[in-house]
């Protein structure tokens, strides 16, 4: 059985079943990753703390909510939530007298920073019950999918 009942053949049952595992890996691991966040921070937060830290850059709170495919008015509620923290700022868009742009502070990145550290126990036991190897071996193809996912959006 592949995750697809019989009764749908033709369906993707393998693909069904693959994005169904990720579907469930994903929220087990944000209940669990959580738990462990420092100063009451939530995925999202963190998410985009980690975002702006990897790509380097400023971006308006429209580009962030397309980039995590949120409506405007929840990532407006993220970017004030970190705000009030001090981890982010908000700006006027030099080239937009409308516009803003949004970059990580100093205190964002090391809430960033924090956040990671204490992840670290939690991912080194998974690391240690199920063994590195688990995780690197699939990652070629994961950064497949989500490339073609990223480039394929609607």
């Amino acid at each position: 059985m592949n995750g697809i009942p019989e009764e749908n053949p033709g369906t993707g049952g393998d693909i069904f079943a693959f994005f169904n595992e990720i579907g469930i890996i994903e929220q087990l691991a944000r209940t669990r990753l959580e738990r462990v966040l420092p100063d009451g921070m939530k995925m999202s937060h963190f998410g985009v703390l980690n975002h702006l830290v990897r790509l380097g850059k400023k971006e308006s709170p429209a580009e962030l909510a397309a980039a995590f495919q949120v409506t405007r008015p929840t990532m407006t509620n993220t970017l004030q939530r970190l705000e009030a923290r001090k981890y982010i700022s908000v700006e006027p868009d030099p080239n937009d007298g409308r516009a803003k742009l949004v970059l990580i502070t100093p205190a964002g990145r090391a809430a960033r920073a924090a956040s990671i550290e204490a992840l670290a126990p939690l991912l080194a036991k998974i690391s240690n019950d199920l063994g590195s190897a688990l995780f690197s071996e699939p990652l070629p193809a994961l950064q497949k999918v989500r490339e073609y996912m990223d480039n394929k959006r609607d």
